[in-house]
């Protein structure tokens, strides 16, 4: 009986340590407004202000890593860092390694920018970042897919001439079109892709899932989630 108890009790102080353990956020601080490094050295952004919400929601003590996108899932499964908060739509491929929860924004429109509106969007050169919605939408279509290993370098691109355009989320593109004093516009409509952006976790972690799904929907539920979108993605990106 002794055993029994003492076993028990092992177990429970375990647990409590395992609870008591930090959660490391995995993000790619490279795609604003969503995430980036600030002038500090720190994980900024939209998906900052949401990650230290959702953890106090949770109860959780928490700290961001930061990983190259291209590795990111993998990284994640190997358990270099406990969940990812980097802006990754929800797609049927990417759940079948990894869990989601809820999205924390609404399915948003990606759009094609370049140096002319009378740019070939079905025949010519497309640059998008590799692993992302938007290459893989490049390759049902009729034009070449050159991939990048960040966002920054697909613009790059664009702007010196080796991708005719550049495919990614709106609102990554928007405040850089609109500070490219008229050399950057938009071109063709808005494609929608993905079920929108959820924190995505190890299939072995369902407990941990479940407490951030809880937390997510609590900021729907009080609003606050559509003021962090209002404010970091501005008025007319979806919202719930």
């Amino acid at each position: 009986m002794k055993k029994l108890l003492l076993s028990v009790a092992v177990l429970a102080m375990s647990t409590s340590f395992a609870m008591a353990d930090t959660v490391r956020l995995g993000t790619e601080g490279a795609y604003p407004p969503y995430n980036f490094i600030n002038d500090n050295g720190e994980v900024d952004g939209f998906e900052r202000e949401l990650g230290d919400e959702l953890c106090k929601r949770a109860e959780m003590d928490c700290e961001w890593v930061t990983n190259d996108w291209d590795s990111i899932i993998p990284n994640l499964v190997s358990g270099n860092y406990d969940a990812i908060i980097a802006g990754m739509s929800i797609t049927p491929e990417r759940q079948e390694v990894v869990d989601f929860t809820q999205n924390y924004t609404p399915p948003s429109p990606s759009a094609y920018a370049a140096l002319s509106a009378d740019v070939d969007l079905d025949g010519g050169v497309i640059a998008a970042q590799t692993g992302t919605i938007q290459s893989a939408h490049i390759t049902t279509t009729g034009a070449t897919l050159l991939e990048f290993a960040t966002p920054d370098e697909t613009v790059a691109a664009v702007r010196n001439g080796e991708a005719d355009a550049v495919l990614s989320d709106k609102d990554f593109l928007i405040p850089l079109v609109e500070d490219s004093n008229g050399d950057m516009v938009f071109v063709g409509e808005d494609i929608p892709l993905g079920g929108g952006i959820g924190m995505a976790f190890r299939k072995s972690d369902p407990e941990m899932r479940a407490k951030f799904d809880a937390a997510i929907q609590t900021m729907k539920d009080d609003g606050t989630l559509n003021e962090l979108i209002i404010k970091w993605l501005g008025e007319d990106s979806p919202r719930f």
